[in-house]
């Protein structure tokens, strides 16, 4: 089961849409305090030659992510720049796997890693937008740069343990 629900989900895109410039800078200013690692990895993408356009493509599925973190009413440990790595490796192996496989054998492997995901919503929430975004650009190598930092807010915010509540006594 996710632990951040549709309906969580569906909240933080409508608040996060509604923001303005400068409610975005104070979500933007609280995600660097609470989640430097994930924030720092979007604007990273500067470094790579994203333009700066694309990267705002990237900031707004973070601050959503973020916003539905927040509103999950979990406490949640910062992620670090480890499970950034650790992740990335993950995704790109997973990738890289299919594309050695047989078209219905692919299918069938990207069928599997949806239902197996532990967080759903956000997954096809990401790969919707992203979709839709590359529908509508003209593709550039960089863009590869975009995807694979928005699968990996995706997949961070997944497979972060989040510890349990010590126990008062």
């Amino acid at each position: 089961m996710s632990r951040i629900s549709s309906p969580t989900l569906a909240d933080a895109i409508k608040v996060v849409r509604a923001m303005g410039i400068e409610q975005k800078e104070v979500l933007a200013n609280e995600l660097f305090e609470r989640q430097p690692n994930l924030f720092g990895s979007a604007l990273a993408l500067h470094r790579m030659g994203v333009a700066p356009a694309k990267i705002e493509v990237v900031l707004d599925l973070l601050f959503i992510c973020f916003q539905s973190m927040k509103q999950s009413g979990l406490c949640w440990p910062l992620i670090t720049e480890a499970d950034l790595d650790k992740q990335l490796r993950r995704y790109v192996a997973t990738v890289r796997f299919g594309d050695d496989l047989a078209l219905a054998q692919r299918q069938r492997a990207m069928t599997q890693y949806l239902e197996s995901h532990p967080e759903k919503p956000l997954l096809a929430y990401v790969t919707d937008e992203l979709n839709k975004w590359l529908a509508g650009i003209t593709p550039e190598a960089t863009d590869n740069y975009v995807m694979l930092a928005a699968m990996n807010f995706v997949n961070c915010i997944a497979f972060t343990p989040i510890p349990k509540p010590a126990k008062r006594t």
